[in-house]
């Protein structure tokens, strides 16, 4: 088969070329793919700067398929069958905390931007029937994440005015729409006025421009702040979301693609009795709760561009770019 591996020795530190397929085992299923999606993982796996990476992996997390072949032991899934895949492994039994063996698909292990992926027959669900191949793909890895934070960690209610920070990446577009869905007041930042206008469209009140030096006044004066803030960058601008924090409120933080915020308003959380709460992907249970209500809700991710794998570097630059709206995917 064939796949796109991270190498670190050619100038673009990927290639598209063939890999020995492993043996189906009998507790596996094998997944003829029909779309893959990139995260920012990848890129950044690309980049070096993730943990524990290693040349010759198959990259990516998020994809769709056709079950090809099942293993002996195998008896609820048949060949033929649509799936999408949960990238999420070895999470454990505590829904609060993932385990120390935790990982995701596409690094250490081979993931889906190949022409195959065999994985455990636990891992795979319904693809839901409203998406297309491509919009089922964009699903797995952000949609989790966005569901976790947003109902898990975030205990989103109907009467919240929520923030959505960066809209426009892949979880902050799921976090928007289930919000939405969720019948919340909902409100994103983006520096894109493009990316405002589209969050809009789907349902969200307004948009702040967050280069606009005055945009937490401005979001102060307009609703007297957020109850909860969902957010992927951190950095400094965490203090401008304390700021914008009404009194009791939560700000759950999934990422931090700006890195660590250099300093942070102590007295402002205490005195305004902030909750500050750290989120990941997410557990088989949330997985299945995310499913269920993109079902529901008849949700459908948004796409931005759709490559073949002969074209994955331009992808990747795309997505290392920051320039897509909603999801990068990728097929055979």
């Amino acid at each position: 088969m064939k796949g796109i591996v991270l190498d670190r020795t050619l100038p673009g530190q990927i290639d598209f070329r063939e890999i020995p397929e492993n043996q189906l085992q009998a507790d596996q299923v094998k997944i003829r793919i029909k779309a893959a999606a990139l995260n920012h993982r990848d890129e950044w796996c690309r980049q070096g700067l993730y943990p524990n990476i290693s040349d010759g992996v198959i990259l990516g997390s998020d994809g769709a398929g056709v079950v090809e072949a099942v293993g002996s032991q195998v008896t609820n899934w048949k060949v033929g069958d649509e799936v999408i895949i949960n990238p999420a492994l070895f999470w454990g039994n505590d829904q609060r905390v993932q385990s120390r063996d935790f990982q995701i698909i596409g690094m250490p292990s081979h993931g889906t931007l190949a022409d195959f992926i065999i994985v455990s027959s636990d891992r795979i669900f319904p693809k839901p029937s409203h998406l297309s191949w491509e919009e089922a793909a964009s699903l797995p890895l952000a949609g989790l994440t966005a569901y976790r934070a947003l109902v898990y960690q975030g205990k989103i209610q109907a009467s919240d005015r929520v923030l959505i920070t960066g809209f426009g990446g892949g979880v902050a577009q799921f976090a928007a729409q289930f919000a939405i869905q969720k019948g919340a007041s909902v409100y994103v930042s983006s520096s894109s006025s493009e990316k405002i206008q589209k969050a809009e469209a789907l349902g969200a009140i307004k948009g702040f421009n967050y280069k606009e030096a005055n945009w937490v006044e401005k979001a102060l004066e307009e609703m007297g702040g957020f109850d909860l803030i969902i957010d992927g960058a951190s950095g400094d601008q965490l203090n401008q979301l304390i700021k914008v924090a009404r009194p009791g409120g939560r700000i759950v933080i999934y990422g931090a693609t700006l890195g660590n915020p250099k300093t942070m308003e102590a007295r402002r959380i205490f005195w305004n009795q902030l909750k500050i709460i750290g989120s990941t992907m997410g557990s088989d249970e949330d997985f299945k709760s995310m499913l269920d209500f993109v079902n529901q809700q008849k949700i459908h991710p948004l796409v931005d561009q759709v490559f073949p794998f002969e074209r994955a570097k331009e992808a990747f630059d795309r997505m290392r770019a920051g320039d897509q709206m909603g999801k990068i995917v990728l097929i055979p």
